[in-house]
């Protein structure tokens, strides 16, 4: 079966090569020529760990190849996937569609026989219709058939999430597509994964909303750590104490400056701009993103009251700038709305990341970028972890000694406090009842 991967974002590359690695004979398409050059030598566009080695396993084999030839391998294409970006459209808020629906007229232009083409990227109730009508009007006498598929990668944990899913979600309308998306799928059922056949609306519907939903848990712990401090209890304890419910389970409640990423800002833009089309009240999600863009404002208040009144020129040492560790998306990242509020007190910042500093460098101005942990916090007043990276966790009052500050801001409870008990450092976390100073 020969598969077509239109776009080599995160989302298409990681998609493609998995398939690759399934055993299927995959090319993934791009209109980007630099782009296609650098990964036919294995240059890889993004950061992903382990993305590297499976692409060039599966070009070695000579089931993964890269091409600028859209025509062509569409033509030769028994499914072909669309997964170009859907990224928040200026001005409104709402999913912009545009690169969706060119890959569509592609589509249209060269089908060659029976097709199924599947939606990877994630888009709103109606866009597999409005496909469907796209390729039949260019292309009336054209063989085939919408499916959706969203995907549910997360950076950093991509590769494992597609081999190993919790589930797979597929939006089919007629038998026959939905046998040959289960033939591609057939190495999954071998370890048993979950595979929820609906219609093409539920299956675009159930990425939104499963998005929206751990933003929804993100901002809730958020919100019950603030609580915390105010009444003296520790977010960490009633975080394990809900999150030992499996009604409610663990995952996502861990206290943070705010969500960031290439997914939940989006996707829960374009939910709440679909519930309002369809006149459908969905404020719980509305408030969430208010409460999370104001909450990337708050975490740098909290670092300037650190400061004291005299906070001016003071240097202020950033650990990590990616929106999460094992990636270098900087994608809304909260280091982009808190740096500039420092910076808007005449903070001196340097920043350092383990992986993200190439990217974080297009988007930060006037920013000291350091080549270490160590360059980094060098004659620093204060030290604000944003990322927690694992290097980040072991940090100790030792290797601190050559801050000129004793202020550590811990926007990820990353740090052990037991640690810096008694240090001489003052350590703030988030949502835990106590600083920790000598």
């Amino acid at each position: 079966m020969k598969i077509t991967m239109l776009g080599t974002g995160y989302v298409g590359l990681v998609s493609g090569t998995c398939f690759s690695e399934f055993g299927f004979d995959v090319c993934c398409v791009d209109k980007d020529k630099d782009k296609i050059t650098n990964l036919k030598k294995n240059i890889i566009p993004i950061y992903e760990p382990g993305l590297e080695n499976l692409v060039k396993k599966n070009k070695d084999a000579n089931r993964l190849t890269f091409s600028i030839d859209v025509k062509k391998n569409i033509a030769n294409a028994d499914v072909v996937f669309i997964a170009v970006g859907t990224p928040t459209r200026r001005g409104d808020g709402y999913a912009d569609l545009s690169y969706i629906y060119e890959a569509a007229e592609e589509i249209a232009k060269n089908l060659i026989g029976y097709t199924v083409v599947v939606t990877k990227s994630t888009v709103p109730v109606g866009t597999g219709n409005e496909i469907k009508n796209i390729i039949k009007k260019i292309n009336p006498i054209a063989k085939f058939d919408v499916v959706s598929n969203p995907e549910f990668l997360r950076e950093g944990n991509a590769i494992e999430d597609f081999m190993r899913p919790d589930r797979v979600v597929v939006g089919y309308e007629t038998e026959k597509a939905k046998e040959i998306i289960s033939k591609i799928y057939k190495p999954l059922y071998l370890i048993e994964t979950p595979i929820l056949f609906t219609d093409l609306k539920t299956a675009e519907l159930i990425k939104y909303a499963g998005n929206a939903f751990l933003a929804v848990k993100i901002s809730y712990i958020n919100q019950m750590a603030d609580l915390c401090e105010k009444v003296g209890a520790d977010v960490h304890d009633v975080s394990r104490g809900i999150g030992l419910d499996k009604r409610i389970g663990s995952k996502f409640l861990h206290p943070g400056p705010g969500y960031g990423g290439s997914c939940f800002p989006k996707d829960t833009q374009a939910l709440v701009k679909t519930a309002k089309h369809y006149g459908s009240n969905i404020s719980i999600v509305e408030n969430v993103i208010n409460f999370n863009a104001q909450r990337k404002i708050d975490m740098a208040e909290k670092i300037i009251s650190t400061l004291g009144k005299n906070y001016t020129n003071k240097k202020v040492s950033i650990l990590g700038l990616a929106f999460k560790p094992e990636t270098d998306d900087m994608r809304e990242s909260p280091c982009l709305d808190i740096i500039p509020k420092l910076q808007e007190k005449n903070i001196q910042i340097s920043a350092f990341d383990p992986v993200a500093m190439y990217e974080a460098k297009k988007l930060l101005k006037n920013i000291q970028f350091a080549d270490s942990i160590e360059d980094c916090i060098n004659n620093s007043d204060a030290l604000v972890i944003l990322t927690e990276w694992n290097e980040f966790r072991s940090l100790s009052p030792e290797r601190l000694k050559h801050m000129k500050g004793n202020i550590l801001v811990d926007l990820r409870n990353a740090l052990n406090p037991d640690s810096f008990s008694g240090s001489g450092f003052n350590l703030i976390q988030i949502g835990r009842p106590k600083n920790f100073s000598q």
